[in-house]
């Protein structure tokens, strides 16, 4: 059965995770994605275990579903070859920074010229109009731009990154929703479009969907941050012999974790009589929480707190989500084959189709594994290919 975006071809010129993780989302939907290399291939080849050279662990969680061809854009070969395949493209993405993008002749004119349906697709660090335009970006480096990295001096006496990749990912899930509203958008009016997605303008507004707070008005209505997410108290919970996330949010859910507590007098404390009283007074909430929690068990707690409905979950580990009954019971975890790697674990696609489903269809291909086959589909002869690959503009797999 075909997938929501059957017919469609991206060209990915993105590396590392942000760019490759939305188009391997997009190669989940049926696209059919291209992935283009140069001769060192993605940096994420090389990044975690692996058994063979170019194919670490961390490669192979974000480049199923996709064909690989190597193109030295620094030779005016490589440049004319990806402007040809682009020339059957639907959609094109890079992570470039504008600079350099533009010696590359990455224009969106140029692409455009004979392609003009084209969905033009550029994933920089910072707003391309903007004095950081040409900064290099990384995830730390946004995670410390956008605030993120000093929001975490709640918990510890300096600012801290996040351990995951919170901005690329985060960023990932934007430039996705932007290129399937351009491609909805083309289907309507017939045009292509040039794309810009931010890393940074992306996290802040993340951030500030709740921490803007005060800042909300002018002139300010209190400071910004937002008090609940703000205080050393709100954490997972000790229990008497382990660690539990518990999260009364309705008015009836603290009443009714007041009488479990056998503290039912607690319901009409001002403190605690409603949303806004307990956000005024997140830090007591929070300490008073942590206290109750800690007189009894882990079991005991989830008994008390699911018969009475109020949100509560075990503390996973990493090790812990292998065994997790709700992703074994719907099939998250997938073990394939692949034809060099061996049996390899990857996650199901989570977002589920009903009539179009997500499929994996390809495995994580080697570096360059299609060049051959791709520029064939682009108009090139074997005589052509045979010189850039005597040229070292394009290479394959030995």
């Amino acid at each position: 059965m075909p997938g929501t975006l059957d017919g469609i071809r991206i060209v990915d010129l993105t590396t590392v995770i942000l760019g490759p993780w939305a188009s391997q989302t997009l190669g989940d939907m049926g696209a059919d994605v291209i992935k283009i290399e140069t001769p060192q291939g993605d940096v994420t080849r090389n990044m975690g275990p692996r058994k063979n050279p170019g194919m670490g662990a961390v490669f192979l969680s974000t480049n199923r579903n996709k064909r690989s061809i190597v193109l030295d854009l620094r030779t005016r070969e490589g440049k004319d070859a990806l402007l040809k395949i682009v020339d059957t493209a639907d959609v094109f993405m890079h992570n470039m920074r504008p600079k350099v993008a533009k010696k590359l002749e990455l224009s969106f004119e140029r692409f455009t010229a004979n392609n003009p349906k084209l969905i033009y697709c550029a994933a920089y660090g910072f707003r391309a109009d903007g004095p950081r335009a040409d900064d290099p970006a990384y995830d730390d480096i946004i995670q410390a731009a956008s605030g993120i990295a000093s929001l975490q001096q709640v918990v510890s006496d300096q600012p801290r990154f996040v351990p995951t990749i919170v901005a690329d990912k985060t960023t990932s899930y934007n430039l996705l929703a932007a290129v399937l509203a351009a491609l909805v958008c083309r289907e309507r009016n017939g045009k292509g479009q040039s794309i810009e997605v931010p890393m940074f303008e992306s996290l802040v507004d993340n951030v500030m969907i709740e921490h803007l707070y005060g800042a909300a008005f002018e002139p300010r209505e209190g400071q910004m941050g937002y008090a609940r997410l703000l205080n050393t108290g709100r954490r997972p919970y000790a229990t008497k012999d382990g660690f539990l996330a518990v999260l009364p949010y309705s008015d009836e859910n603290w009443r009714r974790m007041f009488e479990i507590a056998g503290q039912p007098e607690l319901k009409d404390d001002p403190r605690f009589s409603n949303q806004s009283a307990r956000v005024d007074n997140a830090q007591e909430v929070y300490d008073w929480l942590g206290e109750i929690i800690a007189t009894r068990t882990t079991a005991e707690w989830q008994l008390a707190l699911n018969e009475a409905a109020i949100p509560v979950t075990a503390v996973n580990s990493l090790e812990d989500l292998l065994d997790d009954e709700q992703l074994k019971a719907t099939g998250f975890w997938r073990l394939e084959e692949h034809p060099s790697e061996g049996q390899i674990r990857m996650t199901d696609p989570p977002i589920r189709f009903k009539q179009n489903p997500s499929t994996i269809r390809k495995m994580q291909p080697q570096l360059g594994q299609h060049s051959r086959e791709i520029l064939v589909e682009a108009g090139y002869s074997e005589k052509d290919i045979h010189q850039l690959l005597k040229a070292k503009v394009i290479t394959e797999p030995d």
